[in-house]
Order: C-alpha cells, then sequence, then structure tokens
C-alpha cells in the first residue's frame, strides 16, 4: 500500500509546479499585455529625455483596455494629451515599435517656421526640445525645419522626437492613429551607456516625463 500512495502524491507535486508555472505566466502575459511593459530605447531621437541604451516602463492601462490584435479600445480611461511621450506601432511599418512626444491631438492646427513650433497658432515653449544643426532647412526641400499648417484629424495624433534635427515623426510621415498607441512613458529602469561600456546609475528611477 506504501508503494501505490507514492506515486500519486508525486504526479500531484508536479501537478502543482506545473500549474504555479502556467499561473505566472499568464499573468506575466496579461501584465505586458493589458497594464505595463519594458521597451530600450536603440536611438537618439528623444535625447536628451531619453539616452540611446536606457530601459523604461510603459504604462499600457492608462489610455485603457485594448483589444491586443486591431487596437479597438474595450474600455476607454483617457486619451493622449500635448507633452506626452507615448510608445507606438510606427505608421509606416506597424512590426516596429516608435516612442515620441505628442505635440497634436485631435483638431489641433501644427505649424513649423524656421525649427519653432506653433500649435493652434500659439508658439510653444519646449524646454525638452534640442537642435544641433543651425542650418534652417526651407519648406520646399524638406519638412524639418519648416512646415504646415496642417490639421490633426480625428482619433490621431502628431508627435516629435525632442532631438528635433534628427528625429524622424510625423513631420515627415504625419499622424499616429490612436489604435496604434500602446502607452505611456513613465519611468527608467535601466540605462547602459555602450559607449562607455557602464550603467548610468543616475538615470534609474527617473520619471519620463
Amino acid at each position: 500500500m506504501a508503494a501505490e500512495n507514492t506515486n500519486p502524491k508525486r504526479k500531484s507535486t508536479t501537478r502543482e509546479y506545473i500549474e504555479a508555472i502556467l499561473i505566472a505566466l499568464l499573468l506575466a502575459l496579461f501584465i505586458r499585455t493589458f497594464v505595463v511593459q519594458a521597451f530600450k530605447i536603440p536611438s537618439g531621437s528623444m535625447e536628451n529625455t531619453l539616452l540611446i541604451g536606457d530601459h523604461i516602463l510603459v504604462n499600457k492601462f492608462i489610455f485603457g483596455v485594448k483589444n491586443p490584435f486591431n487596437g479597438n479600445t474595450w474600455i476607454p480611461l483617457k486619451t493622449p494629451e500635448r507633452r506626452d511621450i507615448v510608445v507606438f506601432k510606427y505608421p509606416v511599418n506597424p512590426t516596429q515599435d516608435y516612442i515620441k512626444r505628442v505635440v497634436g491631438v485631435e483638431g489641433d492646427t501644427i505649424e513649423i517656421k524656421n525649427k519653432k513650433v506653433y500649435v493652434n497658432g500659439e508658439p510653444q515653449d519646449e524646454k525638452y526640445a534640442i537642435y544641433h544643426d543651425s542650418k534652417i532647412l526651407p519648406a520646399n526641400v524638406q519638412s524639418r525645419d519648416n512646415m504646415g499648417p496642417i490639421t490633426v484629424p480625428a482619433h490621431s495624433l502628431f508627435v516629435m522626437g525632442d532631438n528635433r534635427d534628427n528625429s524622424y515623426d510625423s513631420r515627415f510621415w504625419h499622424f499616429v492613429d490612436l489604435k496604434a498607441v500602446k502607452g505611456k512613458a513613465f519611468i527608467l529602469y535601466w540605462s547602459w551607456d555602450k559607449e562607455n561600456f557602464s550603467v548610468r546609475w543616475n538615470r534609474i528611477g527617473k520619471l519620463v516625463h
């Protein structure tokens, strides 16, 4: 009888481990899909707000509960606002994720004059924006420094990188559909300086804004 009792116990213990692992995986998948997701910054388009090698957490729940397959909102909470830093599916290639700052929302009129951004006719005070190129390109050459005015359509955003002379953004490919928005960046949890092969300890735990 003793030999017969040990086998079921082993099966029960194994089953408990498997169930615990499956529950943990499902919970992790749920959190990643609907609550928070980690992203790594691969380019300098958001410098100096975000640096190459920064690892950030993105709040996916803040803009509501979305269908992960088509982006439709099941439970709406709020929509992105100007100056939010958001992660979204790149409109030209939705398999890629981009991160930029919201400059205009639905109904806003955006215009850029000699690098200066105007929203609804008002010049914007953008202390986070940086410029490395002193040249000003005319609109007939490129839309980087002079553009518009254009109006943001319904259910869309106009976004730009903080590194204004080195960002491929809405100035070139126009608008982001709200369905493509994954969430809002809110905190740095790790930062690796590849060039100096060192951790940027002073950036860890820094809020993203």
